[in-house]
This record gives C-alpha cells, structure tokens and sequence, in this order.
C-alpha cells in the first residue's frame, strides 16, 4: 500500500522541554524503542484505521471507547540525533536526543474541531454518530491535553510553499530509493533559531511587498507555531509521501527551496521579473503533483 500522499512540518524537542513528568514517560518509551522516521506517516494510517474499524469506532485515534487516552507507545515518537542538525553561530540544538511525539490524537481533534465547525449540516451528519455541541466538547477536552500544542503540522498532496523559506536550498537530504521503499526521502533539518530567524525575514519582506493576506498568514501562522517551542529544538520539512509521485529525475531537477528563497530576495530588490519567473517553475512543478489528486 503505498504512504499517505502528505508532508509533514516537525519540531523535534530536547527532552527537558516535556517537563520532568513527561520527560520520564518519553525516556521510558526510547529505551523500547522509537518510530523511524520514515515510517511515521504508516504509523498515523494505522493508528487511524484502528480507530474506525474496532467496535465500536473511536472518535478519536488513540483512545479507549470512553474517549480516555490509550497510554502512548513506543512506535508513537521520532528521535533526532543533535548531531544531523545543521546548526550556525546563533543556532544551536539540544541536549540530545531530540525528540517529536507524532501527537496524533490532539492533531486528530484539531482537525475534527474544524470539521465540526465549517462543514455543512448534512455532512456532519453523515459522518458524525454523536452531537456536533458533544463533539465540540470532547475536541476542546482533547486540546486541552497538551495546551493545544501538536509538534507536527502536514499538508495533503503538497508543501505549502512559505515553508521552504525556512531551509537552507543547500542543506537537502535526498535518498533515492525505489518509489515504494519507505527509506526513499527529501527531507531539511534546521535548528529552532535560525528557522525563526528566516521565517521573521521572510515575513517582514512579504508582509511589505504582497500585504498580510496569502503567503503572509501562513507565514504568521508558521512563526506563531514555532514560537511555542524550545529555542534549542530542530525543525524537519519532509515531503513525507510525496516522493512517491516524484521520479528520480524530479527529485534531482527540484528546485522549490531555492525559488522561494529567490522569491523572497527579488521581492526585497523589487524585481518583479525574477519573482515571476521562479513562481512559474514553482507553479509547473507542483501541479504537476496537483494533477494526480484531481485524475490520479
């Protein structure tokens, strides 16, 4: 079965961030072992389809059928190694190992809570066996878990192109596997401070040229997300299943990191000509992916 078509956004902690509860619970779960990380996105499907197929189904991956959480497993965290984060002068990472629960059921909430609340009446109906004002509350119980903070955000079929301001083009991780090897890969590792240093950038100059709609809010989105963590964590921009719809070729020929890095100068210069010109082959590159959503 091939990976979920997703990329993923992570933030990868040092353990004294979790505080020291949490912190022995996470030591624990390393010692049994953690997730690779190029099978968490089989994880999450799993854990998912678990949820909808017991009986009877779960709200909520992750849980027992009185809504109380199942008791974490190993397999549910991803380990970094300090020592594979690039870091400079004003961005360093650690101590080690830096760790990134999946947070799979708080994710699961939060994107339940926006179901309930955007989509139409006959839909949720459909798809919901309890109350929306019952499923509100349980989501707002969910939430309140963790103080709604979730250390991983993912985009179907696509990478949100403000992300990409926040990797070095230079510092790609590329494993060229065949399609269906979970170990084939396009990945960035970034320390916490130098990506909030980009991402600030990046934001004042598309803020000033383009307004604080469009790219500006998921820029402001992004910066508000990372604030919430530690200064000494790492982030990962991973195309995740993605690469499966991508030919060596394509890989090789990619050029994404470094369009929107020359997006952001050219608005800066106020070279309108090279901003349209890096934004078409943004556009012909990943609707090339688009398509296989729409006729795939």
């Amino acid at each position: 079965m091939p990976r979920p078509f997703v990329a993923y956004l992570r933030v990868y902690e040092p353990l004294p961030a979790f505080g020291d509860e949490r912190a022995d619970r996470l030591r624990k779960l390393l010692e049994a072992g953690s997730l690779p990380r190029s099978a968490a996105g089989d994880r999450e499907r799993e854990l998912w389809l678990r949820s909808q197929l017991v009986t009877p189904p779960r709200l909520l991956p992750g849980e027992r059928a009185d809504g109380s959480r199942v008791a974490t497993s190993p397999r549910d965290v991803l380990v970094v190694d300090p020592a594979d984060v690039p870091t400079d002068p004003a961005g360093s990472v650690g101590p080690g190992p830096l760790i990134c629960p999946l947070d799979l059921r708080v994710r699961s909430a939060a994107a339940l809570g926006g179901f309930v609340t955007m989509a139409p009446s006959v839909l949720r109906t459909a798809a919901l066996d309890e109350p929306p004002e019952t499923v509100k509350t349980r989501v707002t119980s969910v939430m309140s878990e963790s103080g709604g903070t979730v250390h991983v955000v993912s985009a179907t079929w696509t990478v949100p192109l403000p992300w990409f301001v926040l990797v070095d083009p230079e510092q790609r991780q590329v494993v060229l596997a065949k399609r269906d090897d979970g170990e084939r890969r396009v990945s960035w590792l970034v320390a916490m401070a130098t990506a909030r240093r980009r991402l600030a950038r990046a934001y004042s100059i598309v803020k000033g040229t383009l307004g604080d709609a469009g790219p500006a809010t998921v820029l402001a989105d992004t910066g508000r997300w990372l604030e919430t963590f530690h200064p000494h964590s790492a982030v990962e921009l991973d195309y995740g299943g993605l690469v499966q719809l991508l030919d060596d070729e394509m890989v090789l020929a990619d050029t994404s990191a470094a369009d929107v890095h020359a997006i952001v100068d050219a608005l800066e210069a106020g070279d309108s000509e090279e901003v349209a010109t890096r934004y078409e082959r943004l556009r012909e590159f990943w609707d090339e992916l688009a398509d296989h959503e729409r006729f795939g």
